[in-house]
């Protein structure tokens, strides 16, 4: 029998703008729409932190005072609830994001696993963005896990392309972590696609023993893999930080919408959808 599934929920990730998308930016508003997909299955709330102020919400914050104060906020919205905070930063300097992990102590945070050439173009031929290296050496990522240690964080290891996966079961074989727990981020234009016949290879190369989840980016195209992870016993994440739209091609009203749509997609594979304190065990958090 396959366990439980773990849904988390990426409320709003960074950069996209609440002027043109429905993404949360105020504590408020982070734990109204927390409580929504609180309600709707997820277990775990993924948490990137934006500036405030008229015209700012698109900006990324490291200001362990708002971190906070987001996540107050969506505990008392959401009794019991596991927050995940973000950790990315382009640069080497991670001082904000290691400030806001002793602040709001989560019991997860994503650890980025690996550099990733971040990338995307445009239907015209031009880039969508100045192209840009996400790097994350290894003494970066050895310096988060020790301030993970310090906060009693459980890291989440990102993994953008199977080198960075098969990283990871290094990192244990060095003694860097213990029983890694892995996300596979599929969907980003210059990393692994959200493909299918993908995970079938990447589960060869999961750390013995690791509990997995993949966060797919895209759009209708991408219920189909969370289908596929769901019968593979994987757990799943979804949020307006991956994307905006439903099974059906509509476009999801909030987080609530596509929690929703996910847990009924892993009840149609025939697993229950996972508590929080059944996520606690099942990850290793108690």
């Amino acid at each position: 029998m396959q366990p439980k599934a773990i849904i988390t929920c990426a409320l709003t990730g960074v950069l996209t703008d609440p002027r043109q998308h429905p993404v949360p930016v105020t504590p408020e508003d982070l734990a109204a729409s927390a409580r929504e997909a609180w309600d709707a299955g997820a277990a775990c709330m993924h948490v990137h932190f934006r500036q405030q102020g008229a015209g700012r919400g698109h900006l990324p914050s490291w200001d362990p005072a708002l971190a906070v104060e987001v996540a107050d906020a969506i505990r008392a919205a959401c009794p019991g609830v596991i927050l995940n905070f973000t950790t990315g930063v382009i640069e080497r300097d991670q001082s904000g994001p290691i400030a806001c992990l002793r602040a709001g102590r989560p019991e997860i945070a994503a650890c980025n696993a690996g550099s990733l050439n971040y990338l995307k173009t445009r239907s015209d031929g031009r880039w969508a963005w100045p192209p840009m290296l996400f790097a994350n050496p290894v003494d970066k990522i050895d310096e988060l896990l020790a301030v993970m240690r310090e906060t009693g964080t459980k890291p989440e290891f990102e993994c953008f392309d199977t080198g960075i996966l098969r990283s990871v079961a290094m990192f244990a074989e060095v003694g860097m972590v213990e029983r890694p727990q892995v996300n596979l981020v599929m969907g980003v234009s210059s990393g692994m696609p959200a493909d299918v016949d993908l995970l079938g290879v990447l589960m060869r190369y999961l750390p013995e023993g690791s509990p997995w989840q993949a966060t797919l980016i895209g759009r209708a195209e991408i219920w189909r893999v969370h289908r596929r992870v769901a019968e593979l016993g994987g757990h799943l994440r979804t949020g307006l930080e991956d994307t905006f739209y439903l099974p059906d091609g509509a476009r999801a009203s909030g987080n609530g919408a596509l929690v929703a749509a996910l847990a009924d997609l892993v009840r149609e594979t025939g697993r229950e959808i996972a508590s929080a304190d059944d996520a606690r065990r099942l990850w290793g958090l108690t």
